[in-house]
């Protein structure tokens, strides 16, 4: 889905359309996510309906232990049990959370009494800050969905009021209720080493394929996924490791470097003080994404994304905006 015109409906799942061929797996049933009928009615009624391309699969192993084969790094966003917790519940969740923040409106979303809201590493009343006020139809998302940890993590194209801004959203599920939701939002000058680009963002995925399976043969483990995320961050710039020739990086959209510009790739585990704090670090066996949150040299809350088939990166995408904390330290 460009970043041109709102398409009337649009969803987080119909994103995905922007690449040929792209999409994700057919439907399966919400067996064993433990939400009851009317929970699970709730969302798809939320959501629009989604589309016809819903996500199947399973749920993908490990305890959720940094930078081992078990998962990742939980600190600034609680590691609740990913039992019970299915592709289809994440997905459908995030799709009804663009479609409430569209409408301003968060009635039909599923949240916990003690549900936490930042934008921008700033905590409000939900629906208080910025672009709950202003947003409009979603244009494009691109989504990991790690239901080890029962999280979704997405990079999207959002209206605020009149111009299209490059967001990353971060929802966590415990009990089939949202408890945790981390926006991260790139309005202009936020992030002035690179010019946004929400097209270049959105056409993306007709490349990368962000949300298509990846064979069997050449998935990554998690611990594979996430062990390349906090080697990037502690390492920077010196943790670029196993990128493919024509690996792209992305910031806010913009940019478009190739990944090794001005990177290396050093031996080992390094030693000392990290460059970059991996926050939290998530993983999608299943489409090989992986998502690490921490806070950029300069001051910038920032998610980054990136893609491994085969034991290498092809892209890496990065939503980066002014804020000395996340929100979640």
């Amino acid at each position: 889905m460009s970043s041109g015109a709102p398409t009337s409906g649009a969803s987080h799942a119909g994103a995905g359309a922007a690449s040929e061929g792209g999409g994700r797996a057919g439907d399966e049933p919400m067996a064993g996510n433990g939400a009851t009928a009317g929970q699970a009615g709730a969302l798809a009624g939320a959501s629009g309906g989604g589309n016809g391309n819903g996500n199947g699969g399973s749920s993908n192993g490990g305890s959720g232990n940094g930078g081992s084969d078990n998962g990742g790094n939980s600190s600034g966003g609680s590691n609740g049990s990913g039992r019970g917790c299915t592709r289809e519940l994440l997905s459908t969740t995030t799709d009804a959370y663009f479609k409430a923040l569209a409408a301003h409106s968060a009635a039909t979303l599923p949240l916990a009494e003690n549900v936490k809201f930042t934008e921008n590493g700033k905590a409000s009343n939900f629906g208080d800050a910025g672009l709950w006020k202003t947003a409009g139809t979603l244009k494009y998302a691109q989504s990991a969905f790690d239901t080890e940890m029962c999280m979704s993590a997405s990079e999207a194209v959002v209206p605020d009021g009149s111009t299209d801004v490059p967001i990353a959203v971060r929802l966590k599920l415990e009990d089939q209720k949202l408890t945790e939701i981390e926006t991260i939002v790139a309005r202009a000058a936020d992030y002035p080493a690179t010019k946004a680009d929400t097209e270049a963002l959105a056409a993306s995925d007709a490349v990368v394929k962000w949300e298509e399976t990846v064979p069997v043969g050449q998935r990554a483990k998690r611990g594979e996924l996430t062990g390349w995320m906090e080697k990037y961050f502690k390492q920077f710039p010196a943790g670029v490791c196993n990128t493919t020739s024509d690996c792209k990086r992305m910031e806010n959209g913009g940019g478009s470097f190739v990944c090794s510009q001005g990177a290396s790739c050093s031996a080992g585990a390094g030693s000392g003080q990290p460059v970059l704090t991996p926050r939290l670090v998530l993983a999608d066996v299943e489409t090989g994404l992986g998502v690490g949150f921490t806070i950029f040299t300069g001051g910038y809350t920032d998610m980054h994304m990136f893609k491994m088939q085969g034991g290498k990166v092809s892209a890496v995408s990065a939503i980066l905006a002014t804020s000395k904390s996340s929100g979640w330290e």
